[in-house]
């Protein structure tokens, strides 16, 4: 019997003329695991609050939903609590007490299992998750990635049959959210729980579904293997693409692009395999290991005669005890230009940006910023101080002299921008995480800044508002203004930025172009750059290699 089923299901809500859910049909069967993607808006988490009873929204519904063949509705709080997780996108909207090892012990106290039974199912989950080490912190000393570890964890404490994840990734960095994906998965093979993913970033997602449902405006447009989705989305032209095909992995876009036949590549390593049988049969030899390396070695650092930031020699340390986080950091970035940051956890990205607009008092060095200074932080929610949308905006021009019509023309004109005028009258911090973001630099960028500090500023969105965002970004700097962005967002960085710069140990150890950057990097690089570089050294996005590929063939 399927684990989840919708009949037939349509729901509006409360005074809104658009179907949320439009005659949604299909079936998931047991030990499956499921990826939801689509633009934002589409109708994901609606769709996934239907399969959780206390959470169902309020509004005009029909159909039918059922698990295990019982209508939703219809199963008691016991049952609906124990055998249905659910995490949502924001760790913090679920935690609901004070220490790690409580919070993981606190659904089990719900369902009334005494002491002996919490202790040996807390114990499990502790080492199952590997949170021995952070087992008696307070929640509130907790990174984002282990949040949402600890609520998946409390969660699986109960044992559930299904497991419905609503972008549970949206507020961590590329790192911890690939921790969290393989972890999903792991549960999914291990134990045959049921999943249900909803998720932006596909490139690991699509590798581990069983199939992959597509939503656009209410509907499910396809729901397919993800070796065959791709087909679909590409259509028979590019006029005829879907928009979703842009969301999807390289892999998959570079495979359809060419021209390829039949079930898609999903890995790198498959990619890999295709890209050498192309190769071969077009009778094309691999370069010789190490070529594109050899070339970046020996880039030498481009000379900036007119900065728009200086730092000479920068160091920085929060406490005295601690270790040196900024290390003699010198960096020059151009005027006009997106300049990109990529780099590990922990290794002063953040600081920089800090120490730049600055809210650090520096131990030795000097920082320049030419021009009026305006900074997104990583979290948006730092900027909010309003109750509703629209007030966000207006208060960033609170100082401007304009007139109140002219105010209100440019909340307008910025709602439009950011594509959230829909959610003008919502509260900031009902918005989902990739709305907050855009809402946040909306209201950044309504200061008019000539210089601007982005800290992960693509974390969250969908990949529609990403090629949006870049259209912003680079009228932005056509216009006059520099951007310097900390980022994880590999792909983004290299299709759309004009520097990027390596960042370890508290310093910068490397800055190119996006060609000269990626191409010599083995593991710090682009999917398709892994996907080709041993042909085509120099092609680091998806269209690049699609190309190069596609003339092969």
């Amino acid at each position: 019997m399927e684990t989840i089923k919708f009949g037939n299901v349509t729901f509006s809500y409360p005074l809104s003329d658009r179907k949320a859910l439009d005659d949604i049909s299909f079936e998931v069967e047991k030990s499956k695991f499921i990826v939801v993607c689509g633009k934002s808006g589409c109708g994901k988490t609606t769709l996934l609050k239907h399969m959780k009873k206390n959470l169902k929204p309020y509004g005009n519904f029909q159909g039918s939903v059922t698990y295990c063949g019982d209508e939703i509705e219809d199963l008691d709080d016991r049952r609906n609590a124990a055998e249905i997780g659910f995490v949502q996108q924001n760790p913090d909207n679920q935690i609901v007490t004070d220490k790690v090892w409580h919070e993981l012990a606190f659904g089990l106290e719900s369902l009334g299992f005494d002491n002996r039974a919490i202790k040996r199912r807390v114990a499990e989950m502790a080492s199952y998750f590997d949170i021995q080490a952070w087992f008696r912190k307070d929640v509130s000393q907790l990174s984002g990635g282990q949040k949402q570890l600890l609520n998946l964890a409390s969660i699986m404490a109960m044992q559930p049959k299904l497991l419905v994840l609503d972008e549970p990734t949206s507020q961590l960095d590329p790192i911890a959210s690939g921790d969290f994906l393989q972890t999903i998965y792991k549960i999914n093979r291990d134990l045959g729980t049921t999943i249900i993913l909803s998720e932006h970033r596909l490139e690991e997602a699509f590798t581990m579904a069983d199939k992959v449902m597509v939503m656009d405006q209410g509907k499910i447009v396809a729901y397919d293997t993800p070796q065959t989705i791709g087909s679909f989305m590409a259509g028979n032209s590019t006029e005829d693409r879907h928009p979703m095909f842009y969301g999807l992995p390289a892999v998959t876009k570079i495979f359809q692009e060419a021209g390829g036949k039949g079930p898609s590549p999903l890995t790198i390593r498959e990619g890999r395999l295709w890209v050498d049988k192309v190769m071969d049969d077009a009778g094309v030899e691999p370069l010789e290991e190490g070529a594109a390396c050899d070339k970046a070695d020996n880039q030498p650092a481009p000379k900036v005669t007119d900065p728009a930031i200086t730092m000479d020699n920068v160091w920085f340390r929060y406490d005295k005890k601690s270790q040196d986080v900024l290390r003699g950091l010198t960096l020059r970035v151009a005027k006009n230009q997106l300049f990109c940051i990529l780099g590990g956890n922990g290794v002063g990205k953040s600081t920089t940006l800090k120490a730049i607009s600055g809210m650090l008092k520096l131990q030795r060095g000097k920082v320049d910023v030419q021009g009026k200074l305006a900074m997104l932080p990583q979290n948006p929610q730092a900027l909010f101080t309003e109750i509703s949308v629209e007030d966000e905006l207006m208060e960033a021009l609170h100082y401007d002299k304009e007139s109140d019509e002219e105010k209100v023309r440019a909340v307008l004109d910025m709602l439009a921008l950011m594509e959230i005028t829909h959610l003008r009258k919502a509260h900031p911090y009902d918005l989902s995480g990739g709305e907050q973001q855009r809402l946040a630099l909306g209201k950044v960028l309504l200061l008019e800044p000539d210089v601007v500090l982005l800290d992960e500023p693509t974390k969250g969105l969908d990949p529609f508002f990403k090629i949006t965002l870049a259209g912003i970004l680079r009228k932005l700097t056509e216009n006059g203004t520099t951007i310097l962005m900390v980022s994880h967002d590999i792909e983004f960085c290299a299709e759309y930025a004009d520097q990027c710069a390596m960042f370890f140990d508290g310093s910068v150890v490397s800055i190119g172009t996006p060609q000269e950057f990626f191409s010599g990097n083995n593991f710090y690089t682009t999917a398709a750059n892994k996907m080709a570089r041993e042909y085509f050294p120099d092609a680091i996005t998806w269209e690049e290699v699609a190309k190069c590929v596609g003339d092969s063939m």
